[in-house]
């Protein structure tokens, strides 16, 4: 109390000599008459003059630790070690990515002028090299994390963009416009949707949760490319039915799993493409859709 008194005392008198004009030049402060000072130091003890600038302290807050400005160490894309050989083979893989993301480029520009059936190939094209790139990368021993999410963006442009674009060009002038967009939107979003989620689960050798985006990108251009025979409103609720299969729940089974059922069920779709590969194309597209909720429905039972 007696120093907060003594400080009060103080600013108070430099208040009383800036008003009398007692100020010393270059500075703030002012200093007081002998004859204060005497008297305080008569009353105190002890008076200093000089006023020292104090700096506010927060009790509540810890003095901040010094910054560690430590540069940041670059991560290596390609994980192990580092050789010539193994950085062909990462470039390798890579490529076969880059690829698949250009084929879909280009497969926008060709619908946007008109040219469908030449667009629909190219995406049948990225979907070859999608399956490519993923088998090099186990066959090579160069899988990383790097080429994981490269990948997974070059399907949200192949397939997720470059496909409902195609499809919408297909739909031009058969069904209204605002119909056509709404359902190409659908698989836009259902695409994000289902490579987000597959990023972030864990995986399963066996099915798939919900329709793949390569897959549903596969029949999209199949679809157009052999001018499978169905009315414009039928196609777009098609387009609609399987993007909503992309983020569902249901079990698919992958396609190495597949190549392990027995002959005689492959030769049914062969002879009947020999006879009429559309309806034998839409007949296999059905039963793969189809599929996902039986074995839910049969894991359900199970369990």
């Amino acid at each position: 109390m007696r120093r907060s008194s003594t400080f009060a005392r103080q600013v108070l008198l430099v208040r009383v000599g800036r008003r009398d004009g007692a100020g010393v030049p270059g500075s703030d402060l002012v200093t007081p008459d002998h004859r204060w000072t005497d008297r305080q130091r008569r009353r105190y003890g002890r008076f200093d003059a000089e006023v020292e600038a104090v700096m506010p302290v927060s009790p509540a807050l810890a003095p901040a630790a010094p910054v560690d400005e430590a540069p940041a160490m670059a991560i290596p894309l390609l994980p192990g070690e580092r050789t010539a050989v193994r950085r062909a083979k990462f470039a390798l893989v890579n490529a076969c990515t880059l690829s698949s993301l250009m084929l879909g480029m280009l497969a926008i520009f060709l619908a946007m002028q008109g040219e469908v059936r030449s667009a629909a190939f190219c995406l049948i094209a990225c979907v070859a090299f999608d399956g490519l790139d993923g088998a090099l990368a186990r066959k090579l021993g160069v899988a990383s994390p790097f080429g994981a999410q490269m990948d997974s963006l070059a399907d949200m442009c192949s397939f997720g963009l470059a496909a409902p674009v195609v499809v919408y060009a297909s739909l031009a002038g058969s069904v209204p416009a605002a119909a056509a967009a709404v359902a190409c939107a659908l698989v836009a979003a259902c695409a994000a949707i289902r490579l987000a989620r597959f990023n972030v689960s864990p995986k399963d050798g066996r099915f798939f949760c919900g329709v793949p985006t390569t897959m549903a990108a596969a029949v999209l251009a199949l679809t157009v490319a052999i001018g499978l025979p169905v009315s414009g409103l039928v196609m777009v609720g098609g387009v609609a039915l399987l993007a909503f299969a992309m983020v569902s729940s249901f079990p698919y089974a992958k396609l190495a799993r597949l190549l392990k059922l027995p002959p005689w069920l492959w030769l049914a779709p062969v002879v009947g493409a020999l006879i009429d590969i559309r309806l034998t194309f839409a007949l296999v597209v059905v039963g793969y859709l189809v599929s996902g909720p039986v074995l839910w429905l049969h894991q359900r039972r199970a369990a």
